[in-house]
């Protein structure tokens, strides 16, 4: 065979085989391309909005986080004043206590008082009688004398 003829037979099943190709083949590969290529820019997006989506999730747990942080020392700061509150009162009523106590043991002081002095009294009037009645040398009836004992008593 000659050159020049099977240059020629190559030639032409070359160019058949680059249309075939262009024809059947290469769509298919330029198609699967392209849908790598979506794929790609999808993914692309996808990532973009994930990481928009991440920092607005993450501005809204600053945010509740703050937020919590405030209930937490509203709370915190109403149970101080709560406890002062309970605290104050506890000491009020231990000093109303300890007044109404000291009112009750001066009242009883004085009850006590005032009987010793009646105790006395009576004693003293009963010696008063006693040594009047040695003075006397005779017997006083108390029955008779009652006004002269009570006016003693009240001297005394």
């Amino acid at each position: 065979m000659n050159i020049g003829i099977t240059l020629i037979i190559q030639m032409v099943v070359f160019i058949v085989v680059v249309l075939i190709t262009m024809k059947y083949i290469w769509p298919v590969i330029l198609g699967a391309m392209e849908e790598r290529e979506k794929l790609i820019a999808d993914g692309l997006a996808a990532s973009d909005e994930a990481e928009i989506a991440l920092k607005k999730a993450q501005d809204e747990a600053d945010g509740i986080v703050n937020e919590a942080k405030g209930v937490a020392t509203e709370v915190r700061e109403s149970a101080n004043k709560m406890a002062n509150k309970i605290k104050d009162q506890a000491k009020s009523d231990a000093i109303a206590e300890k007044e109404r106590q000291m009112a009750s043991a001066v009242a009883e002081i004085e009850q006590e008082a005032n009987r010793a002095k009646e105790e006395l009294r009576k004693q003293v009037s009963t010696l008063a009688l006693a040594g009047a009645e040695k003075l006397l040398n005779k017997e006083v009836d108390p029955k008779v004398h009652a006004d002269l004992l009570n006016d003693l008593v009240k001297e005394i």
